[in-house]
């Protein structure tokens, strides 16, 4: 009796199997949630589209319509029994396919059990996905209407305007919010045609913000319109002349396809017409606004069809990102979550080789970049090329060696001046942003942001002086957690008047302190009654986040604009603790051991020169370290110089990676009736006139093979030292 019950059960198990997804054993079926339910019944197969996505080992390696889409039935077997032996970290079963993509992080989870784990899954490019402690975040924005009751712009239920997992906002107006659900079913019903903001219309930015926050947009037309001739009767144009007198023959309701008589439909409402004649228009005129809507605008309609007319460089970072992709998945290895090297070098592929001249005028470094990102040719992939127009009046130095060391050169100096510039304040290396109206107009904020992407990428050294308060309002890290009082910056009027109402130790010192400082709360919207002095920390918190993030919004956006230039703010917003150094950080002091590890060694294949190298690393080990505690003539930075070009360490590394090899001195064959000298004689006839030899270009340097420590320590000692004299470096 009792086998037989368990053959029931096998039996009553093996069917509903059948009917379950392949990788996440579910048999639900929610294409909004899950993706389409697609099921193989000459394989005995079912899976979801959005499981097969999402899974660490199967990848589409057939046509779109082999097997699922593409994924073909083989590999999504193989897949099978590859997740069969992991654990899902939630429902702690088998099956496990779907990874993070830090890959320190171990964590396995099925696609279901990760969506209630607040995992994110991005459905665009290599489709990673991000476990709760690696996942990428919105940057919080508050909106001047905050106070006002907030609701999700899809269900219009209501909802608090705390940023989180299951609570989107749109990037471009930030005035929607969502719930992550709501505005998964709206992508799934409007698909990649036709789903944008329901507040602004926004389509290009939301879109790749909900892409990056996990929201998986069908590549697909609307749901209400796959339905034939769906609302056909929208689809119709204005067919009609509205001018007051009609020149046409044929009447008012003929249109030629060109010519005189093409029936133009104004620009701004698409509700009226006029033939060119019958308005005495151009006959290359394409843009034309009704006399109701140019009066509507002020006469300025024309603005509206004029691609010139909108931000001046809004679409800079947009032109520049990665186009959106969300129909294939293919083979690619895993990135972790490395150092701000790597991270950074991983963007250096998108640079060409099509090189762009930056003209520097005396010492304006700072004028020169901003002219740079302002031409209308400006492309940040090109590769920089530095030149000064005066040379014998400039600080700019003409006796750099080469075009690699001049950029290098050039963006030190303009991370120098970008610090001291009208859009930051505070002590050096420790910068928040200041509100400045001139650099407002000027769009100066964007601008800086542009140029410190630039400088990042482009091999300029760490930006370093960022204080940790800025850093939060930008990239809102550490996760939501509130300023405090001690992040103001240090001197200022504002930062005074709430240091009096923090360090009020009674209620009528508040008071008066509060009293002095009307016209400041009541324009943080903060001039309300207080009764106890247990409401001061209460207060002293709103004036915090007023002057530093409500007062804040527009510079704060128009920087996190600029730094999104070649991909720079999302690969920071994705590991913000790797990059806090990069951006709040002095450069670290060299050392013989960060140095040492910058070279990769090439050893000869014989053996009797490998016996004569292998002592010259060691003396080479040995040489850097004195130079670090200083009983060497030359420093560490000049050794850095001389073999690289570089003054410091680029924020993004050295590319190419450095390298050694070895030149050996040449030998002579003596004669049979000359004489033999002494061996310590020979020695040292051998190490006369070898130098070290360095190509900054390729970075490649060539230490001389010496028989001695002292030898090779007085060769480098005068290579370098003669090489610092030409090209002196800037301390």
């Amino acid at each position: 009796m009792k086998k037989k019950t368990r053959r029931s059960q096998f039996t009553d198990s093996s069917t509903i199997q059948e009917d379950c997804c392949a990788l996440c054993r579910l048999s639900d079926d929610d294409p909004a949630m899950f993706g389409e339910k697609v099921s193989l019944k000459e394989h005995k197969l079912s899976v979801h589209y959005l499981c097969l996505l999402t899974s660490s080992g199967v990848y589409q390696r057939g046509e779109e319509h082999e097997g699922v889409f593409g994924f073909l039935a083989d590999d999504i077997k193989q897949e099978n029994r590859r997740s069969a032996r992991l654990t899902c970290s939630v429902c702690k079963k088998k099956g496990a396919c779907v990874g993070c993509n830090v890959r320190s992080c171990r964590k396995m989870v099925h696609f279901p059990c990760g969506r209630k784990q607040k995992f994110i899954f991005q459905f665009t490019g290599l489709f990673p996905s991000y476990c709760p402690d690696h996942s990428p975040i919105q940057t919080l924005c508050v909106s001047s209407d905050l106070s006002l009751p907030q609701s999700c712009s899809v269900c219009l239920d209501s909802i608090e305007p705390i940023l989180s997992y299951s609570v989107l906002k749109c990037p471009s107006c930030h005035a929607s919010w969502f719930h992550r659900d709501c505005v998964q079913r709206q992508a799934h019903s409007a698909g990649l045609f036709f789903f944008r903001c329901t507040l602004c219309n926004n389509k290009e930015h939301f879109q790749e913000e909900m892409l990056r926050m996990g929201i998986y947009i069908p590549e697909r037309d609307a749901s209400w319109e796959l339905e034939a001739n769906a609302y056909s009767e929208l689809l119709e144009v204005y067919k009609r002349c509205d001018a007051l007198t009609c020149l046409c023959d044929n009447g008012r309701t003929h249109c030629a396809k060109t010519g005189w008589f093409e029936l133009i439909r104004c620009q701004l409402c698409g509700s009226r017409g006029t033939h060119r004649k019958c308005s005495g228009l151009r006959l290359d005129t394409r843009n034309w606004a009704c006399t109701d809507c140019t009066q509507a605008t002020d006469g300025k309609a024309s603005l509206v069809a004029s691609p010139q007319g909108g931000q001046r460089r809004s679409l800079l970072s947009k032109r520049h990102l990665s186009s959106i992709q969300t129909s294939c998945k293919r083979p690619s290895l895993p990135v972790g979550s490395g150092s701000p090297e790597e991270l950074l070098q991983a963007l250096t592929p998108q640079l060409r080789p099509h090189s762009i001249v930056v003209e520097v005028s005396g010492d304006q470094v700072l004028s020169a970049g901003l002219h740079l990102v302002r031409r209308t040719d400006f492309d940040p992939t090109h590769t920089l090329s530095v030149r000064s127009k005066d040379m014998p009046e400039t600080t700019f130095p003409s006796t750099l060696p080469n075009s690699n060391t001049a950029k290098q050169y050039f963006l030190k100096l303009l991370m120098q001046q970008i610090q001291d510039s009208v859009v930051f304040e505070g002590p050096d290396g420790s910068k928040n942003l200041a509100l400045d109206s001139q650099a407002l107009r000027e769009d100066l904020y964007f601008d800086v942001g542009c140029l410190l992407a630039l400088s990042l990428v482009h091999g300029g050294p760490p930006v370093g002086f960022f204080s940790p308060a800025l850093y939060q309002c930008l990239f809102n890290y550490p996760p939501n957690r509130p300023l405090t009082f001690t992040h103001m910056t240090p001197d200022t009027h504002f930062t005074r008047q709430v240091s009096r109402i923090a360090e009020a130790q009674c209620l009528d010192k508040l008071k008066e302190a509060m009293t002095a400082s009307r016209e400041y709360l009541e324009l943080a919207g903060c001039n309300r009654p207080i009764s106890s002095l247990a409401e001061r920390d209460a207060l002293v918190e709103d004036l915090v986040s007023f002057t530093m993030i409500t007062r804040m919004q527009l510079p704060l956006q128009r920087l996190r604009e600029g730094l999104q230039t070649l991909g720079v703010f999302n690969q920071v917003q994705l590991f913000p603790s790797v990059f806090c150094s990069v951006f709040c950080e002095a450069a670290s002091r060299l050392t013989a051991q960060t140095v040492g590890q910058l070279f990769t060694v090439n050893f000869s294949q014989q053996e009797e020169r490998l016996s004569r190298e292998t002592p010259v690393i060691t003396f080479w080990r040995h040489f850097l370290l004195e130079c670090e505690v200083g009983k060497s003539s030359i420093s560490l930075q000049d050794v850095l110089h001389f073999t690289t070009g570089a003054e410091e360490l680029p924020a993004a590394g050295l590319l190419p990676h450095p390298s050694i090899s070895f030149l050996h001195p040449l030998t002579s064959p003596t004669s049979g009736g000359e004489e033999v000298t002494s061996r310590s004689a020979r020695r040292e006839r051998r190490d006369e006139g070898l130098f070290p030899q360095s190509e900054p270009g390729s970075k490649h340097l060539l230490l001389p093979v010496s028989s001695s420590y002292q030898a090779f320590k007085s060769s480098m000692e005068q290579a370098i030292s003669h090489h610092v004299h030409l090209f002196p470096t800037e301390s």
